[in-house]
């Protein structure tokens, strides 16, 4: 297609120039190559699936020419280890049809379409990454509505999606090669059920977390299915017998057989909000008794050493010492009022795992004037922000308010061992401007082959980030200049759709659209790529 045009800048690490006057940090990335391709975000938009096992990357191009109902032409591309370009393919996608999201398994990416205009009319790209070759697929379901969940196995591609009857939700099992699908009985929920689930692959298998609610008590259902048929192989129940609520948690990967840790978040009286944390082992025993129940590890966030770490230090030491004072008089602890977003549990070199847990929160512009403006949310299981039920944009007792996005304050990073004891906690506070219109991870996790981790997201021009060495201290605001050019230094004058996905070998992949102004020479708009290695 002769509207795109790579230009690959660098095979090599591109040179120590900073386009600002600050050095960068002394632990800075190297940003080893960057390809630019001459598109507009008025014309054009563009996915970015990473393939780590392919050290691939696929870019799926959506170009709408200027005029009046013009078709959009469609376009794959494949780059290399250094970004190369290695494979071009035009794609024909039928009229109606929007991307709505991307997913990857070993040599295959996927791109799931659905048409908004006919109910359930889903359609799915599978990009050979090994040979080239595309094959379309359309699915007509029916009864699918919104796509909130993607993830592939063998050729199969699980997707969590939202029923026409707006009431509930489930999860279509689509074999991508014969066009056969099939709902999953076993996974019918209300929209209001948490939902998270792990996949593995080479034994075509997942296991799904479901929330289940009375409310008051809350309570957490494990079912495993074959991801051929879709039979549910066995489920079981987690629960406890205090007050606590288990609000929603993540299971270690399948392929550890050794190890089933699941992890998440519990409340108390109101279930809207996370108190702290909790990990057991699920392990099955060889001769397990009936009441056999495996043990439930509690960590209020007070127990964390670094949780509160993005308040300023006077007002932590108030809240800690209030907290202390509860507790010595033997009062009610005090009710925290945050909400968890959870990322999948990582592997650690040493056998335990890792749990990032983003903190967030819903956030609002009010007005005097009529806004019956419904929830904004795609997502289920945070139907906390329901209008249905007073917290959402519109509220029942006569303000008015509009959803603004999702602001995140901090991350909390710990580590548990296989049993679910906590080894070490650390902390990375975000800037206030990362705010999201839809509640999806802020910020991206990339474990080193040292065991390290690094937490990183980009606003604007600049590339955020913190090493994590277990509880270690390290420097909570490391920033550096996504460099544009080996050259003389360029000017960044916008950036729209920033985006950072881990990827092989200690490497992040930067992409989005930029406006660039060069000292001495003429100004263009872009999209790029660029490969970050910590």
């Amino acid at each position: 297609m002769k509207h795109l045009f790579a230009i690959v800048l660098s095979c090599l690490p591109l040179l120590v120039v900073a386009q600002r006057p600050v050095p960068p940090p002394p632990d800075a990335p190297a940003q080893l190559a960057r390809t630019e391709l001459l598109l507009d975000p008025a014309n054009d938009e563009v996915q970015v699936q990473p393939l780590p096992a392919d050290t691939a990357v696929v870019v799926l191009i959506r170009h709408e020419a200027p005029g009046i109902h013009k078709q959009p032409s469609y376009v794959l591309q494949q780059y290399g280890a250094n970004l190369h370009l290695r494979r071009e393919t035009p794609v024909e996608i039928p009229a109606g049809f929007e991307v709505q999201r991307l997913c990857a398994e070993p040599g295959i990416a996927y791109a799931l379409f659905r048409n908004p205009d006919v109910s359930g009319r889903l359609l799915v790209v599978a990009y050979d990454a090994h040979g080239g070759q595309v094959h379309v697929q359309p699915f007509d379901t029916k009864l699918s509505r919104e796509v909130v969940g993607l993830k592939a196995m063998t050729g199969r591609l699980l997707v969590n999606v939202t029923l026409a009857d707006q009431l509930h939700q489930t999860v279509l099992l689509l074999d991508v090669a014969s066009g056969q699908f099939q709902f999953l009985p076993a996974l019918y929920e209300p929209l209001d059920t948490e939902l998270t689930s792990v996949a593995d692959r080479p034994a075509g298998r997942a296991e799904f977390v479901l929330s289940q609610s009375n409310g008051r008590k809350q309570r957490l259902l494990l079912k495993r299915l074959s991801a051929e048929q879709g039979l549910v192989l066995n489920s079981e129940m987690v629960q406890t017998e205090s007050e606590r609520s288990l609000l929603t948690a993540q299971l270690s990967p399948l392929e550890d057989t050794t190890t089933r840790l699941l992890a998440g978040t519990y409340g108390l009286r109101d279930l809207r909000y996370a108190q702290g944390l909790f990990a057991t082992d699920l392990t099955k025993r060889a001769t397990p008794a009936p009441d056999d129940r495996p043990a439930l590890r509690f960590y209020d966030f007070r127990r964390f050493r670094h949780f509160f770490d993005y308040l300023a230090p006077n007002h932590s030491a108030r809240l800690q010492a209030r907290s202390a004072r509860r507790e010595a008089r033997k009062a009610s602890p005090l009710r925290w009022h945050y909400h968890l977003l959870l990322h999948e549990l990582l592997p650690q070199p040493d056998g335990g795992y890792t749990l990032v847990a983003e903190v967030y929160n819903p956030q609002y512009s009010y007005s005097t004037y009529g806004n019956m403006m419904l929830s904004p949310y795609g997502l289920t299981g945070h139907n906390s922000y329901s209008p249905y039920n007073g917290f959402g944009p519109y509220n029942r007792y006569g303000s008015n308010r509009s959803f603004t996005g999702f602001r995140t304050s901090h991350v909390l990073v710990c580590g548990f061992d296989k049993q679910g004891s906590l080894l070490w906690d650390n902390n990375f506070v975000l800037s206030d401007d990362v705010v999201r219109s839809e509640l999806e991870e802020a910020v991206q996790a990339l474990a080193l082959a040292d065991g390290h981790l690094v937490l990183a997201y980009l606003l604007d021009n600049e590339l955020h980030y913190k090493r994590i060495s277990q509880s270690e201290p390290s420097a909570n605001d490391s920033k550096v200049e996504l460099l544009t050019s080996t050259g003389p230094p360029e000017k960044v004058t916008e950036v729209r759709q920033p985006e950072l996905m881990p990827w092989a070998n200690n490497t992040f992949v930067a992409s989005g659209f930029q406006r660039i102004k060069p000292e001495h020479a003429s100004e263009r708009q872009v999209f790029f790529l660029q490969l970050v290695q910590f």
